[in-house]
């Protein structure tokens, strides 16, 4: 089960850097330098990324029997800017204890 969680927080980083990426560099050139394509691009990464996510999220509260709230923390966690990480840093704490 821990390439589970290997996976999972794999996709994390990936989702959230997709996200700062959109917010800080897409979203400016196409309001500040009408530069819509960034958007088009960053965006549709990032919204594969937030599916698979919020897919493994479900996947693991089956598998590892994360509780409800432990789930929704996590789909939280990924529409905050920073979140996936602070999510990340949470199970970390939690393995190693």
């Amino acid at each position: 089960m821990t390439s589970l969680i290997r996976q999972f927080r794999m996709i994390g980083y990936l989702e959230g850097i997709s996200f700062l990426l959109l917010l800080g560099i897409a979203m400016p050139l196409k309001y500040m330098f009408d530069m819509p394509m960034a958007v088009s691009v960053i965006g549709m990464l990032h919204g594969v990324l937030f599916v698979l996510y919020v897919a493994f999220v479900v996947l693991l509260m089956f598998k590892l029997r994360w509780s409800l709230s432990k789930g929704f923390l996590a789909v939280i966690a990924s529409v905050l800017p920073f979140g996936p990480f602070v999510f990340d840093a949470k199970l970390l704490r939690e393995k190693q204890a």
